[in-house]
């Protein structure tokens, strides 16, 4: 998929259907049957939202969640599709209302964070064809929950204590998607993880400071088990990494004579380094990766050309 700049932007594809964003204002969603090519959902946010990804799919529903941030009164709505008929149903009072826009997603699960009756920040994880729903933790206020990935057996997340004070807290956490309470993830600083990914018992991070003068990049670290010492992986592109299928993946930044380059790495259980899958050259942006029935998509935006343009990749992470 090879698109100018200000074209359509691929969210995801599924392997009956492929999402597409529009780089109008509002963020216009369209998915499509990929046999067919018909269009069965375009999604038009309403006056003064915005649409915000991940798009959550399956064989049959999709979730498409709009937020309204701007003036008295901030709003984030979900829907959810049926790709059969192409009818939306608003999920308000279906599902723990979403707090924040930040979904982490695989396939038809996904978690997200939402305020409840005692005003604690929860971390919920749902499935998106049943509705669904458990609390996996929760943080009371003005502390929060953040960053959910969700790979095939975990979701791992961030809580926050302490916010905007000296004794600011962040660690990351681990919960089997079958149930059980959270498990921290043993940092190599305290209070400074930031976000990760877990599989097979195995996990992913990384930690950079809330005061560090730059919080693009991180240091990312791995455990292959709860009692495995800790090693490091070198730096990474904060808030990049991702499961899927049988690899935790994440992107990293290098910068040469003032250009930026972008490249991405996978890892699993077993292996003593990361390997390298992609290298952009310089002037190339990647989108943060998504994951869809076992294979990774990103899109990268070729800016140093002219005209500039995007293309989307995708890898089998079997």
């Amino acid at each position: 998929m090879r698109q100018p700049v200000d074209g359509l932007h691929l969210v995801t594809q599924q392997r009956k259907y492929v999402v597409t964003r529009a780089s109008d204002e509002a963020g216009t969603t369209t998915i499509t049957d990929r046999s067919s090519k018909k269009v069965v959902v375009r999604h038009v946010p309403p006056a003064g939202f915005v649409a915000q990804s991940p798009v959550v799919i399956d064989d049959r529903w999709a979730l498409v969640q709009d937020i309204r941030s701007e003036g008295s009164d901030p709003q984030i709505r979900v829907y959810r599709y049926d790709l059969t008929t192409g009818r939306a149903t608003d999920l308000a009072g279906r599902l723990p209302a979403v707090s924040e826009p930040e979904i982490g997603a695989l396939d038809g699960t996904f978690a997200y964070s939402s305020t409840d009756a005692r005003d604690r920040s929860c971390l919920i994880v749902a499935e998106l064809a049943t509705l669904k729903s458990r609390t996996v933790s929760c943080v009371a206020a003005p502390g929060y929950v953040a960053d959910p990935v969700v790979s095939a057996d975990t979701v791992t997340f961030s809580e926050v204590t302490a916010p905007e004070t000296a004794g600011r807290c962040k660690r990351v956490l681990t919960a089997s998607l079958s149930g059980g309470l959270p498990r921290p993830v043993p940092a190599a600083t305290r209070c400074i993880q930031w976000s990760g990914a877990s599989l097979g018992g195995a996990t992913v991070w990384s930690e950079v400071g809330a005061a560090d003068p730059d919080q693009y990049q991180s240091k990312a670290y791995v455990r292959e088990s709860a009692d495995s010492p800790t090693r490091p992986l070198g730096m990474i592109a904060t808030d990049t990494i991702i499961a899927c299928g049988n690899w935790i993946l994440w992107e990293t930044r290098t910068v040469a004579d003032g250009d930026e380059a972008y490249q991405i790495n996978r890892w699993h259980p077993g292996l003593r380094q990361p390997q390298r899958i992609y290298t952009g050259k310089p002037g190339t942006v990647l989108t943060p990766l998504t994951c869809q029935d076992d294979t990774v998509y990103v899109e990268a935006a070729q800016l140093a050309t002219n005209p500039a343009y995007t293309e989307t990749f995708a890898a089998p992470a079997t």
